[in-house]
């Protein structure tokens, strides 16, 4: 697990519904990134695992999911510089100097919140993120949208 990124979702019945898909569409792509042999990979989990597991609080994160529904997003609202924010349509969350290897991405609902997961991969965020993580400059991937 020592170069595991952990992409954090709500453990409500809505963010397990439209949240967890948009947090293994960005897993996909971060395992893609860390290779074939998966010494880099994401791990999916709820927030409440993830606030029960303290151990893994020092790993980069990821949030998936706006403050009202990921309590980890709620706790990041107030402790990350906005990266980029649409008014009332979504923000992403995070250090863009990547010393805290920690983001949060959300949007006012599941479309939004998909559009915003869409734009930190599109913009290079996630790559960023990633070679800061990793210590390590990686070639883009291929672009593809999020799946429903």
């Amino acid at each position: 697990m020592r170069n595991a990124i952990f992409v954090v979702t709500g453990s409500n019945l809505t963010a397990e519904q439209k949240d967890r898909p948009l947090a293994y569409f960005l897993k996909s792509h971060i395992d893609r990134y860390g290779g074939p042999d998966q010494s880099k990979c994401a791990v999916v989990v709820s927030d409440l695992w993830y606030f029960k597991t303290e151990e893994v609080h020092k790993y980069p994160t990821i949030s998936v999911g706006a403050p009202g529904v990921n309590t980890l997003s709620r706790h990041l609202w107030s402790a990350l510089p906005m990266a980029m924010a649409v008014d009332n349509v979504f923000a992403i969350q995070l250090d863009v100097s990547f010393k805290d290897l920690r983001v949060s991405i959300w949007g006012m609902d599941h479309e939004t919140t998909k559009e915003a997961v869409q734009t930190f991969f599109e913009k290079g965020y996630l790559r960023h993120f990633l070679e800061a993580a990793w210590g390590e400059e990686l070639e883009p991937l291929e672009q593809q949208a999020p799946k429903e």
